[in-house]
């Protein structure tokens, strides 16, 4: 958005604009899929046309909200340093899994076995927190809590995952290109921050826009983490029977 004083009253564009989310990169490493949603080229940057983000992001925050209002997780993720604050700071105040760091290959594609370690790590921290863990001798506990602390860096993010997540959400879908397609594999619905390089058609529910940013990343994962939590204000509860009219 080379002119500064468009859309100013759009808050939103606003604050994308603010987050440094329209710097796009060189057009030579533009993925054609991206063509129509840039604006033009500033100092040799391409920019992001931000009216066609924000068309973008509310599709994007309108389905996380659904998937909220359903009751499933939707799984964050993001592996770049940029991203790893952002991702472990929103997904937790949420109680939402995520994961902040390198994705293991086979997390969702082979979730059962994945499982199967997740509640090992539950186990071992619930046994070591009621004091169980004192039968056995120094350097068994020695041990036992280093398995702990790298159990708690493969899975910690994923404990509130008991089951396959109903959306992911990815910054930079071309770096996370495993997990997206582990996704596809399994049917489960994309949502994606992506730069220049990324092919718009790889995600469900694209969001073109800045993901090496810091502060671009951080108001997008804010957005969709607002969105999974105005969700989860709107699920369904229990309806109870009505007294009959006239019953006393």
């Amino acid at each position: 958005m080379p002119d500064e004083t468009k859309n100013q009253n759009d808050p939103a564009i606003l604050a994308m604009f603010e987050s440094g989310a329209h710097f796009g990169y060189s057009r030579s490493k533009r993925h054609p899929s991206m063509k129509e949603v840039m604006f033009g080229v500033k100092n040799r940057v391409e920019i992001f046309d931000l009216e066609k983000t924000k068309i973008f992001l509310d599709k994007a925050k309108n389905f996380i909200e659904t998937v909220g209002a359903s009751g499933k997780h939707v799984l964050f993720v993001g592996g770049k340093s940029e991203a790893k604050s952002s991702i472990k700071e929103q997904a937790e105040a949420l109680g939402a899994p995520y994961v902040a760091g390198r994705w293991l290959g086979g997390t969702l594609t082979n979730f059962g076995q994945i499982k199967t370690r997740i509640n090992k790590l539950v186990d071992l921290k619930d046994k070591r927190a009621k004091g169980e863990l004192g039968k056995y001798t120094k350097k068994e506990r020695l041990l036992i809590d280093r398995d702990i602390t790298d159990l708690e860096d493969m899975f910690g993010g994923l404990l509130p995952m008991a089951n396959l997540p109903g959306a992911v959400f990815v910054i930079d879908s071309k770096k996370e290109k495993t997990v997206v397609a582990e996704a596809k594999s399994l049917r489960i619905p994309v949502v994606a921050l992506m730069n220049s390089d990324c092919d718009l058609t790889e995600a469900e529910y694209p969001i073109p826009g800045n993901d090496t940013s810091s502060s671009s990343i951080k108001f997008f994962v804010s957005q969709i983490a607002g969105a999974l939590k105005m969700g989860k204000t709107r699920m369904v509860a229990p309806v109870s029977t009505p007294l009959m009219a006239g019953k006393k």
